[in-house]
């Protein structure tokens, strides 16, 4: 499972974060894609890198598989498991862009500056189920895809690809985010103001502290209870000015859906955990990651390293 967010600082810049939630990690890394990269796209969608890319993934085949990324024009995507309702074409369409499922991360970040343009590249694509190799069968997902204006929600299901305006700035798993958006409604009570007296009779009763008006908020790692929760949390963050107060406030924020060993188990007896917590920055091109087991947050700039080079860099 997992949970993205996204925010702005207020000064043309955005914040886009994630937990990628699962049993073990994937020898993931992060991973920059520079602009003289030459792309294998197994249907020509990405015949090069007009984008530099940095982000956290695996690198299969000379071929960077993000989970999440962002480029140096400040739009930022993750992939967040959507098993059950994610469902691609089975080969190309003519006519159509045709996008394999596991580069959607890279053609994003690689081909455009805003969501403005993806949103509308995104009218003549298809996803296609075309896995990588057969160790990498097509993961089901969908994605969020955010710049400093806004963010917008990608799901390809079996009637089609569909794209939604995410104007809450989060997104976790299945059901759909249509779902999740209208299941907002049943919090419309929550509050962070502090309670006030209430009297009952003769009674008199005052709060016992505050966040009482955060009652019904929902603290278990279901799917659709991490969407509340993180929605919740981020909406009411106070906004932040400087880098730093920026990335602060992403853990700190994620940290309140972040999974815990012997928690949560996966029909197979074993247990999720938040396996790592990364932020793409486009403030700084930087990216921000820690770990489960090392929660101290590491970062890479993408200005640390040429950005017009040819081959992937492993940082």
């Amino acid at each position: 499972m997992c949970t993205g967010i996204r925010f702005s600082d207020g000064q043309g810049n955005v914040y886009l974060a994630r937990n990628l939630d699962w049993t073990s990690g994937y020898g993931e890394q992060v991973v920059i894609t520079p602009t003289g990269y030459a792309p294998r796209s197994p249907f020509g969608a990405v015949r090069s890198i007009e984008h530099a890319t940095i982000g956290m993934g695996i690198v299969e085949e000379d071929t960077p598989l993000y989970f999440d990324a962002g480029n140096d024009a400040g739009l930022a995507v993750a992939g967040l498991n959507f098993p059950g309702y994610a469902a691609y074409a089975p080969g190309p369409v003519d006519g159509a862009v045709n996008v394999a499922a596991y580069e959607f991360p890279l053609w994003v970040c690689s081909q455009f500056a805003s969501v403005d343009e993806v949103e509308a590249a995104l009218k003549d694509v298809v996803i296609v189920d075309k896995p990588i190799n057969d160790k990498y069968p097509s993961s089901l997902l969908h994605w969020v895809i955010a710049d400093a204006d806004r963010a917008i929600v990608v799901e390809h299901t079996s009637d089609g690809l569909h794209v939604f305006d995410d104007d809450v700035d989060v997104l976790t798993n299945q059901p759909g985010f249509a779902w999740h958006h209208e299941n907002l409604r049943n919090y419309l009570n929550a509050s962070p103001e502090f309670p006030q007296e209430t009297v009952l009779g003769k009674a008199h009763l005052t709060p016992f502290g505050s966040g009482s008006h955060m009652r019904g908020i929902p603290g278990d790692y279901y799917s659709p209870s991490r969407f509340v929760r993180a929605a919740y949390v981020n909406a009411h963050y106070p906004a932040k000015g400087t880098e730093e107060e920026n990335v602060s406030r992403a853990f700190h924020t994620l940290q309140q859906v972040a999974m815990v060993d012997g928690c949560a188990a996966m029909g197979s007896g074993e247990f999720e955990i938040t396996i790592y917590t990364g932020l793409f920055s486009s403030r700084t091109t930087t990216y921000y990651w820690n770990t489960y087991d090392d929660p101290a947050v590491r970062s890479v700039a993408l200005a640390d390293h040429a950005a017009d080079g040819e081959k992937l860099v492993l940082a």
